[in-house]
């Protein structure tokens, strides 16, 4: 691994490490990037077969919902199996290591995601979801989380039904959609509220493979400078960013697991 890195690369995983070893409270943000080492589409990614000429904005949404239903729940079942063999990646495993490795070093990570998948569970990672859960299904109308009779409900790939067909809410007989935050919809609250705090109280914020775009989630970076925490992004394509103090600019699977290698070794 060491071989594919540069040297100026790996000076920089060096800093990044000291600075991280010499501190209690870290807050790590994921997005799409890290995913998508695993091989799941990103949001950006074009659309294949049947839906190559759709854009996930204009499915991803309550009014594409309330308008085509049956259109927007086959596209999510679609999803799902496009999705359903993806295994965690070395950057996942990392931080499931790091994490583990703080029950013994009295360090504090936690670990924030964009990604609906569940790969960081799936690592042994304890993490706190912002835009949901793709296994996971909840009713339209009134919200309750919804549980198919033989099956219990859905927390992984192993259980999920992936049936087209829509399904209707036991309690209100509204359709049941994915439980995930769609564009103009508001994160949860106690989601959020995790992630505001540990952003606001961390010494070190890492970015790993976001784009920083995407707000509210996209402010955490700035709320945790504004509050004295040092920045570090580890991401292929850099945002330009003036508030980051440690670029890693390569896939979060070539870095992170020499990250965590310095880091649990001090």
């Amino acid at each position: 691994m060491l071989a594919e890195l540069s040297s100026a690369l790996i000076a920089e995983v060096e800093r990044a490490a000291k600075l991280l070893g010499a501190k209690q409270h870290i807050c790590i943000l994921t997005g799409a990037g890290i995913s998508a080492e695993s091989g799941i589409p990103t949001f950006r990614d074009k659309q294949t077969g049947l839906w190559e000429n759709y854009g996930a904005e204009d499915l991803a949404t309550p009014e594409a919902f309330t308008r085509d239903p049956k259109l927007v729940w086959s596209w999510y079942q679609w999803r799902r199996r496009v999705v359903a063999d993806k295994k965690p990646n070395p950057a996942h495993d990392a931080l499931a290591q790091w994490q583990y490795h703080t029950q013994s070093s009295g360090q504090k990570v936690t670990l924030i995601t964009q990604n609906v998948d569940d790969l960081h569970e799936q690592a042994g990672s304890t993490v706190t979801h912002l835009h949901g859960h793709l296994w996971r299904n909840r009713c339209s109308q009134c919200e309750i989380p919804y549980q198919n009779k033989s099956k219990g409900s859905y927390s992984s790939a192993d259980s999920m039904d992936y049936s087209e067909a829509l399904i209707s809410c036991p309690h209100c007989d509204g359709y049941i959609r994915p439980d995930i935050v769609w564009f103009g919809e508001a994160l949860p609250v106690e989601a959020w509220e995790t992630a505001e705090e540990a952003a606001a109280n961390c010494e070190v914020f890492i970015s790993i493979g976001t784009s920083s775009l995407v707000y509210p989630a996209a402010g955490l970076a700035q709320l945790a400078k504004e509050n004295g925490a040092e920045i570090i992004e580890i991401n292929t394509n850099p945002t330009p960013n003036t508030i980051v103090d440690i670029t890693l600019a390569e896939k979060a699977g070539m870095v992170m697991p020499l990250l965590i290698q310095r880091i649990t070794a001090l």
